[in-house]
């Protein structure tokens, strides 16, 4: 089932059949095949980088050979000139100043992230494959064909034995009833806030600005306003409950909590990102609508930003960039992911077979905005060399992919199935330890929509794996169509916090998912 996966393991492993020849030659040896080629492109990527400051160096012991041959004479006829010129040096001085001064106001505030946390459902909920299909069948809702169907979605989808489906659904019949929504949204939003503020110490009351987003589920009052009456948030708290944006949605909560620490001082944004599954099972035999329920999952995250300075002590990273693709003014990128009601009235979100090509399309707008903002440059500079060429001399070479690994170290891909990870790593020219949060994460929660990419962020540190200056891209796709992109820098060698998604389970991972 891995393509991509399997043709980069058979090319690093095929010493077994490479035979080895001797031919005596006074030719010159063939260094393509004598020099590693990594460490040249290391070598490359080093020098392109550091060319400015290259350049400088030659003048450091030209600058220390005028200044050791001055003398008194020179000094004091350097100040000489100096007095006779107070006026411009006072007036560049004040413009300095000026400047800066207005440069220190205008400049973006820093966003830290002081931590997160991840809800983990409790053991009750578990819904293995055998349980799952034989509630599916108890139903009567499912006709022979869709069950099969279920069936071998489940066998391929890359889900483990271990993931969460809500309450209601454990009941046969199930009761999806708007309590029991209700119900599930409160379990996991409360859960996660309850672990976040007892790891901050940070008082409910101090939160300045509150961001909810969940696409399927937005009863009245809203999720964000249940979140406002649970923890007796104060009665100026700006907050905002987003809905209908699919799983992409957890980027713009964060953008949209970035925009409101620029203008508001010294505060606390939490952003709170989930799913709701209760009421939006699909009880009907269409295909495209059946697969969602295969595979999301319960879950949810709570996060704790701050553009307050003396946060940078103890904050877990910092936010560099985000970047927001949407494809929504294409038909066909519109209605790929669609809430609809079937032949049968029966409502459910259908997936469109354009999918991945879509995915496809909003990656590659996405990644060329976000590319210049994070690669070195001298990956910039073989993309640009590149399609040049071909565009001048209609040349048929291929456009050159930059290599992402380069910027980022680890990656959060949306764990939204096991084709969008494989998509990803084959078309972004990612090894397996890239693909590995996502995969195990997809493995042992499922489809968490929008907080997914917090459980993989969580899994890279419960593995001891982020250290300091170490840049994560996170990128999910969602509904509408969109492609959105965040980028965090480590500020310190990052551990797990108390209470993790992982904590009990994060060393029998990575487990091998069978195709």
């Amino acid at each position: 089932m891995n393509q991509g996966g399997e043709a980069t393991t058979n090319g690093g492993s095929g010493s077994g059949s490479v035979g080895v020849q001797i031919h005596q030659s006074r030719r010159l040896p063939d260094f393509l095949q004598s020099v590693n080629l990594k460490y040249v492109k290391l070598g490359y990527h080093y020098l392109i980088s550091n060319l400015l400051t290259l350049c400088f160096i030659p003048l450091i012991p030209v600058i220390s050979i005028e200044v050791s041959q001055m003398n008194l004479d020179d000094l004091r006829q350097l100040w000489v000139h100096l007095q006779y010129n107070l006026a411009s040096i006072i007036i560049c001085s004040a413009i300095l100043v000026f400047g800066l001064t207005v440069y220190i106001m205008t400049r973006p505030r820093p966003v830290y992230l002081v931590d997160y946390s991840c809800y983990r459902a409790p053991d009750h909920l578990k819904a293995p494959y055998g349980r799952f299909m034989e509630h599916s069948k108890l139903t009567g809702d499912f006709d022979e064909s869709s069950l099969e169907f279920q069936r071998k979605i489940l066998e391929r989808s890359g889900l483990g034995e271990e993931t969460y489906v809500p309450k209601a659904m454990h009941n046969i019949p199930p009761t999806p009833s708007m309590a029991a929504a209700r119900e599930e949204a409160e379990e996991v939003m409360f859960g996660a806030l309850d672990i976040l503020f007892h790891n901050t110490n940070v008082k409910p009351k101090d939160i300045g600005i509150l961001v909810v987003n969940c696409s399927l589920f937005n009863p009245t009052p809203s999720l964000s306003a249940m979140i406002v009456n649970k923890y007796k948030l104060r009665g100026n708290i700006r907050s905002f409950n987003l809905g209908g944006m699919g799983c992409s949605a957890g980027v713009i909560a964060v953008d949209l909590a970035k925009d409101m620490l620029q203008v508001h001082r010294n505060t606390y944004a939490v952003v709170v990102s989930t799913e709701n599954i209760t009421q939006n099972w699909y009880f009907g035999n269409k295909k495209s609508m059946l697969i969602p329920n295969c595979l999301f999952r319960v879950g949810g995250s709570a996060v704790l930003l701050s553009n307050k300075s003396k946060d940078r002590r103890r904050a877990k990273y910092k936010l560099i960039h985000v970047v927001r693709t949407h494809r929504g003014a294409d038909d066909k990128a519109f209605r790929c992911v669609y809430q609809e009601q079937d032949d049968a009235g029966k409502t459910g979100v259908s997936l469109s077979k354009d999918l991945m090509a879509i995915a496809g399309g909003a990656l590659k707008t996405n990644i060329t905005t976000l590319g210049p903002l994070v690669l070195p440059i001298s990956e910039q500079l073989l993309f640009f060399t590149t399609l040049v060429v071909k565009k001048l001399f209609n040349a048929g070479i291929k456009p050159y992919i930059p290599d992402f690994k380069l910027a980022f170290d680890h990656f959060c891909i949306h764990a939204g199935g096991r084709a969008v990870i494989d998509e990803l790593e084959k078309n972004l020219q990612l090894l397996p330890i890239h693909v590995e949060a996502s995969r195990m994460t997809l493995h042992r929660f499922g489809n968490t929509s929008s907080s997914s990419i917090w459980y993989e962020l969580a899994y890279i540190e419960a593995k001891g794996r982020m250290r300091k200056r170490n840049r994560v891209w996170q990128i999910a796709f969602g509904s509408g169509f969109k492609c959105n992109s965040a980028v965090w820098e480590a500020l310190r060698n990052v551990k797990s916090s108390s209470n993790g998604p992982w904590e009990d389970c994060i060393d029998t991972y990575p487990v091998k998912i069978t195709t």
